[in-house]
């Protein structure tokens, strides 16, 4: 059965409904943005009708409505023979929705579009090697689609989705239509090489050698310095305050209790938490955790790029002076456009702090001569370095 044709059912719309063709015709525009109907999804339906034509699509012409809008394209898409999609069109969960926009406004609507399409079950979920960002690049639109889609057809299908490996094994599998690639391969390329053309000719150059680095992930290193602390605090259900009281113990133990919540306070005593427990039993959720750490998404923008260009400077052991590392760091935030002149005073207090946690955690050496990471420490910086690089990326929140 060949594929429908619009131009062919607008034509026959006009023939037999002309009152609806104006409206079909703006609709399924909106709906294809010029590509055939056959490459239209479940996915890309719901989205349309659910949050594109009450948020974008208009004026209408007087007399219309978005409901009526739906019905035509709902028409349409039923000559094709698309009788799925074309229920969604006049379904009670689309009138619903729009007349949610129509009485609520934009939020109640949005909330509403986003419940009813996590209820369809081809919206693909976030998984463990991958979360989905709110603006995709190409790559990863295109990885989002194939997973709908492969969703779709096995719910279609009648089978017992579990949306979770389906997901999985659609992105992790090599794929013959991309040349034995990996839909996974091709988000974390495309996610790695966004982070290289980042802000700044300076940052620029001192990223671009990670780029193929860091698309393999980096093998989980023990941290033992870390995990004698849990061990002692598990051992004898808590830890008097005052133990072993140096300025790298000290630091350890405030990163254990505030910045991981491993341990926690009571009274004159740490104990640990049962998070810090599970960090306790699996090396892997305890490098994941502190490497992570080292570029914390909670701070100040600014903040994290100093951490980050510090830890560009030492991945590859490169033993620097403190003053010198603030000097570099300071160039490349400056290169990025936060300051005009080199802010050796803003990256100061980011740096010392960076330098204070590798320190604590026996990744690197430093003192008021020279700073230094060891095997360990490097490899800790490419794994925060690549978990920073291939987070998802988020609209900038108002509040």
């Amino acid at each position: 059965m060949s594929a429908p044709d619009v131009t062919a059912l607008l034509a026959e719309l006009e023939r037999t409904q002309p009152d609806l063709a104006e409206e079909a015709r703006t609709a399924v525009e909106w709906l294809t943005g010029g590509e055939p109907l056959e490459t239209v999804t479940q996915l890309d339906v719901c989205e349309f009708l659910w949050y594109t034509l009450p948020i974008k699509v208009g004026p209408l012409k007087p007399g219309g409505d978005h409901e009526r809008l739906a019905r035509s394209l709902g028409r349409l898409l039923q000559l094709g023979g698309m009788e799925r999609y074309a229920a969604l069109c006049v379904s009670p969960t689309t009138v619903q929705i729009l007349r949610t926009y129509a009485r609520e406004g934009e939020d109640a609507g949005t909330a509403a579009y986003q419940q009813a399409l996590e209820a369809t079950g081809v919206l693909p979920p976030d998984v463990p090697e991958l979360q989905w960002s709110m603006i995709m690049g190409p790559e990863e639109l295109g990885a989002h689609i194939a997973c709908s889609a492969a969703l779709e057809l096995a719910i279609v299908a009648g089978e017992t989705v579990d949306r979770i490996a389906l997901t999985r094994r659609w992105l992790t599998e090599p794929r013959a239509d991309l040349g034995g690639d990996s839909w996974l391969n091709r988000v974390h390329g495309e996610r790695l090489n966004r982070w290289v053309l980042g802000r700044g000719p300076a940052r620029r150059e001192l990223a671009q050698p990670f780029e193929v680095r860091l698309h393999a992930p980096v093998k989980p290193q023990p941290l033992p310095v870390l995990h004698r602390l849990l061990s002692l605090a598990a051992s004898e259900g808590s830890l008097p305050l005052r133990l072993a009281p140096s300025p790298e113990a000290l630091r350890l133990r405030e990163l254990a209790e505030r910045e991981l919540g491993a341990i926690s306070r009571d009274g004159q005593k740490l104990a640990i938490t049962d998070y810090g427990r599970r960090l306790l039993k699996s090396p892997e959720a305890m490098w994941s955790a502190v490497t992570r750490l080292l570029l914390a998404r909670g701070e100040h923008e600014f903040e994290v790029s100093a951490r980050e260009a510090a830890l560009l400077l030492l991945a590859d052991g490169t033993l620097m002076s403190p003053a010198k590392l603030r000097e570099r760091v300071a160039e490349v935030v400056g290169g990025e456009g936060w300051h005009p002149a080199t802010g050796l005073e803003d990256v100061a207090g980011p740096v010392a702090d960076l330098i204070a946690q590798l320190t604590a955690l026996g990744l690197a050496f430093s003192d008021d001569l020279a700073v230094r990471m060891d095997r360990p420490g490097q490899l800790a910086a490419l794994a925060a370095l690549r978990a920073h690089a291939l987070r998802p990326r988020k609209y900038v929140s108002s509040g």
